[in-house]
């Protein structure tokens, strides 16, 4: 998190867990994905958290309750990046569906489809001044 006091890791048994970097222990277990969760990004106000899993959905978390917010639904397979906004108002998911899909983190909408890639898109990143989403795909 931004104030470097926790960390989310994400796992291959459908979870997500929250640790206290200063005591070492778990905070929170986050659960309902149904398959393995390979990535997950943090808000800059450390208040949420995306996760993305092979279940081809992602899920915001209220990282104060450590509850379940809503869950992203529209990528037709697995997720394999996430990363948000520099704003805090938008993630961005890419998928082995070969999109990726900017998503609106107060409404849970889906704001855009980007279209393009031949192949799985496996990685993506927002340029230092917030105005560019890069996108590496096979």
């Amino acid at each position: 998190t931004p104030d470097g006091k926790q960390a989310i890791s994400a796992s291959r048994d459908s979870t997500l867990k929250i640790w206290n970097l200063v005591t070492g222990k778990e905070i929170y277990t986050l659960t309902g994905h149904s398959n393995s969760v390979g990535a997950v990004a943090i808000t800059p106000n450390g208040k949420q958290a995306v996760s993305a899993s092979r279940d081809s959905t992602l899920k915001v978390w209220d990282l104060v309750a450590g509850k379940e917010v809503y869950t992203l639904k529209g990528h037709t397979n697995s997720l394999t990046a996430v990363v948000i906004t520099l704003d805090g108002k938008q993630a961005i998911s890419a998928s082995k569906d070969k999109t990726l899909r900017i998503w609106d983190l107060a409404t849970g909408e889906e704001v855009y489809i980007l279209i393009g890639h031949s192949s799985l898109v496996y990685a993506v990143a927002i340029s230092p001044d917030g105005k560019q989403v890069i996108s590496a795909s096979w």
